[in-house]
């Protein structure tokens, strides 16, 4: 276990206040992000039973399906709560991205579904990607989400509050500062440009490095819908959004509007770890 520590609106908001598992199996958008994430890093993944770190891995919803395919997965994250109800699943321990007690080459794929964002600090992600780039064989894929820098704008339109004093000039400093400081509602987060992303997991070693938008340009009128009064987001919406994400992707002006971006990242097979 790491003796670094993480900021405690991070904690308290994963380990009181937030229900992490339910956002990506309840909201729209978030099982946008689910399916999306399944099928993107399906398109990577080597063949089963490949080991898996799944690091910041919460309750180990993406752990679930990875285990239903025939992997190997091992947990790590740094909430308690996260990791009880993970170790129903696979292997779990309360660890930190940032200090990995895995040995070196030990996994063929490592992901990182979250620690990206709540480091706001540049070395942090760095030693974050670099533990990540370590733990992995030759060969091996280092797969890392983060949050798109406008993907704020486009959230709090959803909420058509976007127009009031106290949101524009809350997202206006997310937009020039990509931080946001978690006093209130979110905890404190940070904001990816996707060539930004790309160039944090060059900078860690990782070649071939490849960026998508997880949900793509139509997210938002998805969760608008859902907003609204009603019975939500029809199943054709649904469809016809997380369509829009497969064809946008090779087009990279789109990946401002997606919700959240994934980098994908190989270890050259002839590079020692």
């Amino acid at each position: 276990m790491s003796n670094l520590e993480l900021a405690p609106s991070v904690m308290r908001f994963y380990g009181e206040t937030v229900n992490e598992d339910s956002r990506l199996r309840c909201s729209a958008d978030g099982q946008m992000e689910l399916v999306r994430t399944q099928e993107l890093l399906r398109r990577f993944l080597p063949p089963a039973p490949a080991r898996v770190l799944d690091v910041g891995g919460a309750t180990g919803i993406h752990a679930e399906w990875l285990v239903k395919d025939g992997y190997d997965v091992v947990l790590v994250d740094p909430v308690p709560r996260h990791v009880e109800r993970a170790s129903v699943v696979c292997d779990a321990y309360v660890g930190d991205a940032r200090d990995l007690s895995e040995p070196d080459a030990s996994f063929d794929v490592v992901q990182l579904f979250g620690p990206l964002y709540h480091l706001p600090n540049p070395a942090d992600r760095s030693k974050a990607l670099s533990e990540a780039r370590r733990v992995v064989k030759p060969g091996g894929l280092v797969a890392a989400a983060a949050i798109n820098r406008y993907a704020s704008l486009f959230e709090h339109v959803t909420y058509a509050h976007l127009h009031t004093e106290r949101m524009r000039a809350s997202v206006s400093k997310i937009l020039a500062t990509a931080e946001y400081d978690g006093v209130r509602g979110f905890t404190l987060a940070y904001f990816h440009r996707a060539e930004e992303l790309v160039a944090e997991l060059t900078a860690s070693g990782l070649s071939d490095v490849q960026v998508f938008g997880i949900e793509g340009p139509a997210w938002s009128l998805v969760k608008a819908a859902e907003q609204q009064p009603g019975e939500g987001p029809t199943e054709a919406l649904i469809a016809s959004a997380l369509e829009a994400a497969r064809m946008a992707e090779p087009y990279p002006e789109l990946l401002a509007a997606s919700s959240h971006l994934l980098a994908v990242g190989r270890v050259h097979a002839d590079v020692g770890a």
